[in-house]
This record gives structure tokens, C-alpha cells and sequence, in this order.
């Protein structure tokens, strides 16, 4: 392989990847940098930032010397991929433990095979509490999202001792040729996905993808499987992508099947755009989406930049609040124009109601809550509250904007009262018994999917009787509703939507609702 001076390994374009990839990862093993156009080939090498610098400075200087302006809308872009460089100063990635082979294979069909010889072809996995949310960023051509991949994949830790870089495609081709040897290998009924995963994960414990997009039905039926497979090694992903990931594979052959997958990205992965759009103040919105988790070193500033948004600033700097209800006084912590920001404590921890959220609709137009912890049976009360404050911001059509402990799905029960509902389903007929199936496959999607999910947590006991089920479940709709982008979006004088003739249309349509509620 070509070095130029210094021993710096350039990539050979006229060879394919699977011919280049012993060597790559032979250099790597080696310390020796790579340079080149990496994206196109799996590129695993040592990582060389002695100073640990991350890309907020290498932005900062580059827009000192002028090569890039500075832009508020990017600049909250970097300081998301800033976030997870400090994550990863501090991460130390788990020891890859390969799957054994007997483990990976089917059990035997025989009937005392299957009642003296071991239980196979099962293999779970777990992705550990303590791995690193990953970033997704998607947006149009020209948004600059090879420019940030640069900038994040250059400038990551020293303690990250080799990171992997490819193409998607180029990836999924690799995995699919892996996948045939396997089998040919082992058997067709090999399940040779963990197994790769492992080899995968031992190059890298950053996994970096360009163009991330999947339009293949056999590229559709893996993915779930083999990016939790790498995730429970704790690899973290990095990519980029053209479409949201809500949008992908979309009017793709048994597309529900790939949903899971939609799911998994989105929860443990910050969902950035980075398209820049901006209302008629030239604000730019805040990049990511409006619930964040877990409550990490980005929450903080991901509920400040939806506050700023979302408030007023300029004109009514951040400032504590008081409103007379019922002849008491009702605090507010943080108020700027129509916005208002508590934590979970503050507006939920203290006795408050129905009528005392009503009166907070009529006087704000968004509310961000920080701070939310997982709720079980024994905050019970708690949980009763957040649903009723949920309710009264839905019915107000006001914007809603967390930050939580877990994903909004696992507000309400714990993991113990998750299997507790697992077992009465089982018992129920509802989801297969465990020797029938794939029940890891089937536990998943449960999970990722918000129908079945909340079917299965009605069953919890943090709720009695029929009527608080049908709240619980229904309020787990509505977060869901008041976190899509029409949601979000609705009301902020969007130029694309009209500007501000919009955004006044959307006041006169408040203002008949706070009439309507008096």
C-alpha cells in the first residue's frame, strides 16, 4: 500500500474495499494515520488529537481565519457534536466478547434434542445504560454534512484509539458478503449477525456512516439487528443522511418490519437537521427535536435553545414570574415573552392542578420542562399530575419541550414492572411464550413500538381502573403527536409556511381558544 512522506497511508482508489481491508486494518493495528477520501471504503486507524480539541474550537478557528462564517444555526449544530466529544473523553468502551458458534446456531428439531440439548439460536443483546447517545444528522444537499462529519471524525479524542469511517452502502455491501461466508460456513441457518457485529466492533469503538439510507428489502430486514448487535458492544454511531429517519425505507416491501429499526435510531441517536430554518425574526429553530434523553450534558443546553427560541429574548430578558389563581400565587421559575421553563420539581413536585395549568395555557404559548425522572407505582401521584398537565397543553395546542431521565415510552413503568406485563401477556396469549419464537425480536419491537407498548403498560399497576388506563395511554399518544414536526412547527412564522402572516393567523386561533376555556 502506498505511504507518502511520513509513513501516512493513502487510500488506493483503484481497489476495492474488501481487497483493501486486511491492510487497513493491519496499518491501523500498526498506529500508522490514514489520509485520504475515506468515506468510500471501512477506514479503521488510530485516532491523533494529542490536545483533545474538539470541534467547536476547530469551528471557532475556522471562522476565525475566515473560512467559514459564523452562523448561529450551525454553530448549535457543533455544539451538539461537541456534546458527545466530551462524552467520549471520559468513555471507555466495554471489552468485545465474540458470541460463541454452538450458541448461534439452531436447536435441534428432534424432540430429545430439544428436551436434553442445549437452547440455541437466541443469542440477546443489551445495549448498556452507560453507552453514549450517537448523532443523526440529516438534511439536503449542500447542508453541509460531509463538512461535519470532517470536522467531528478529525477532531475525536485521544482516549478513541481507532474509529471506523464508510460509506453506508459500501458497508451494507461488506456486511452482506460477510453474512454469505458465515453461512456457507456454518449453515444457512447460521445467525451470523452477532457474530459480525463482534468482529465489527473490535475495529472501532466509534462507527461513522456517510449517506446512511436504506431502500434494499435485504438491507431492511438486518439493520435493526445488526446496529443494536453493535450498540450492545458499545460502538457509537455517528452518520449522516438525506431524509429524517421517520422517512426512510418509505413504501419499501414490509416496511413494517423495518420500524423497529426507525426506533432504535431514534433512541439512541440525537436526531439533528441541518437544514436552516428560520422564522420571520431570523431565529434559527434549535436543530434537534423537542424531547431529549437521557439527562446528560446536552440536556441542559437543549432546553436553553428551545427556550430561547421559543421565548422572547431580546425584548423580555429571562426573569421569575408570579400568576394569582384561586387567590394564591403561582410561581414561575423562568418566563420570556410566551414561553416559560420549570423542572419537573418545580411544576409537578409541588401540589398543583387542573385549573392552575389552565391559567398557565392562557398566559403561555410554549413550556419547557426539565428534569423528568421514570415513574414508578410509588410516584404514582406524580405521574397523575404530568398526565394531567400533558392534557392541558395538548388541548391548548401549545408546544411542549422535555428533558428526560428515559425514553417517553419508559416514563411511566419501570424495567421490573415491564416484565411483570411481559409474563401477564404471555399468560393472556397475547405475545408468544419464549420457546415458541424469537422472543427477543418480538420483546423489541414491543418496546419500539408505542401501540403495543402501551398495551402492555396498561396492564401495569401504576394506574387502576379503566378510566386512568385510558388517560395514561392517551397521554402517551399525545406526546407523541406534540412531538411531530407539524407539531413543532405550527405557528413559528416559518417563512416556507407565510412568515409572520402565518404566525398571526396561528395568535387568532389561541386567542379564541383562551376565550373559549374561560
Amino acid at each position: 500500500m502506498p505511504m507518502s512522506a511520513g509513513g501516512v497511508i493513502n487510500v488506493v482508489r483503484d481497489m476495492s474495499c474488501i481487497e483493501l481491508l486486511p491492510q487497513v486494518f493491519e496499518v491501523a493495528r500498526q498506529g500508522v494515520p490514514m489520509v485520504g477520501d475515506l468515506k468510500y471504503c471501512p477506514a479503521t486507524y488510530s485516532q491523533f488529537n494529542p490536545d483533545d480539541l474538539g470541534p467547536m474550537h476547530e469551528y471557532e478557528t475556522r471562522v476565525d481565519n475566515g473560512t467559514l462564517r459564523d452562523d448561529e444555526h450551525q454553530r448549535g449544530i457543533i455544539q451538539s457534536l461537541q456534546h458527545l466529544h466530551d462524552e467520549l473523553k471520559e468513555y471507555q468502551a466495554p471489552t468485545v466478547v465474540h458470541p460463541e458458534i454452538e450458541s448461534l446456531k439452531p436447536s435441534p428439531k428432534s424432540w430429545l434434542g430439544n428436551l436434553f440439548g442445549p437452547k440455541r439460536g437466541n443469542h440477546k443483546t443489551r445495549i448498556p445504560d452507560f453507552l453514549p447517545k450517537g448523532l443523526y444528522m440529516y438534511g439536503d444537499v449542500g447542508s453541509g454534512k460531509t463538512m461535519l462529519m470532517d470536522m467531528f471524525h478529525d477532531t475525536l479524542p485521544k482516549r478513541i484509539t481507532s474509529k471506523t469511517r464508510i460509506h453506508f452502502h459500501n458497508f451494507m455491501q461488506d456486511i452482506h458478503k460477510r453474512l454469505h461466508a458465515e453461512k456457507m460456513k456454518h449453515g444457512s441457518d447460521f445467525d451470523a449477525i452477532p457474530f459480525i457485529a463482534a468482529d465489527i466492533a473490535e475495529q472501532g469503538s466509534v462507527l461513522c456512516f456517510d449517506e446512511f439510507q436504506c431502500t434494499d428489502v435485504a438491507d431492511a430486514m438486518i439493520l435493526r439487528r445488526l446496529l443494536e448487535s453493535l450498540m450492545s458492544h458499545g460502538v457509537v454511531l455517528v452518520t449522516t443522511s438525506n431524509r429524517h429517519p421517520d422517512d426512510l425505507y418509505k413504501n419499501g416491501i414490509q416496511r413494517e418490519s423495518f420500524l423497529p429499526c426507525i426506533s432504535l435510531l431514534k433512541r439512541n441517536l440525537h436526531v439533528i437537521n441541518l437544514d436552516s430554518q428560520t422564522d420571520y425574526r431570523k431565529i434559527p429553530r434549535p436543530p434537534s427535536g423537542v424531547y431529549h434523553f437521557p439527562l446528560d450534558r446536552a440536556a441542559r443546553s437543549h432546553a436553553m435553545k428551545w427556550f430561547k427560541f421559543l421565548g422572547d429574548f431580546d425584548n423580555e430578558p429571562p426573569h421569575k414570574a408570579e400568576h394569582m389563581i384561586w387567590g394564591r400565587n403561582v410561581e414561575v421559575p423562568k418566563a420570556s415573552g410566551k414561553a416559560a421553563m420549570f423542572t419537573f420539581d418545580e411544576l409537578i413536585g409541588r401540589p398543583t392542578g387542573a385549573a392552575d395549568y389552565l391559567e398557565l395555557m392562557r398566559s403561555y404559548d410554549a413550556f419547557i420542562v426539565t428534569d423528568i425522572p421514570a415513574m414508578t407505582y410509588r410516584e404514582r401521584d406524580l405521574a397523575r399530575r404530568f398526565i394531567i398537565f400533558i392534557d392541558a397543553v395538548y388541548e391548548s395546542r401549545a408546544k411542549l419541550v422535555l428533558t428526560t431521565a428515559v425514553p417517553l415510552g419508559r416514563l411511566f413503568m419501570s424495567g421490573a414492572e415491564m416484565d411483570d406485563a411481559v409474563k401477564d401477556s404471555r399468560e393472556k396469549g397475547t405475545i408468544p411464550h419464549e420457546e415458541d419464537t424469537d422472543v427477543d425480536d418480538v420483546m423489541r419491537s414491543l418496546m419500539d413500538d408505542l401501540g403495543m407498548n402501551m398495551k402492555m403498560m396498561k396492564s401495569s399497576s401504576m394506574f387502576t381502573g379503566d378510566e386512568e388506563r385510558f388517560a395514561f395511554a392517551r397521554a402517551l399518544s399525545r406526546l407523541s403527536e406534540m412531538g411531530s414536526q407539524e407539531w413543532v412547527e405550527r405557528g413559528m412564522g416559518l417563512e416556507r409556511e407565510g412568515g409572520k402572516a402565518e404566525k398571526d393567523s396561528w395568535q387568532r386561533v389561541r386567542s379564541r381558544w383562551r376565550e373559549d376555556s374561560l
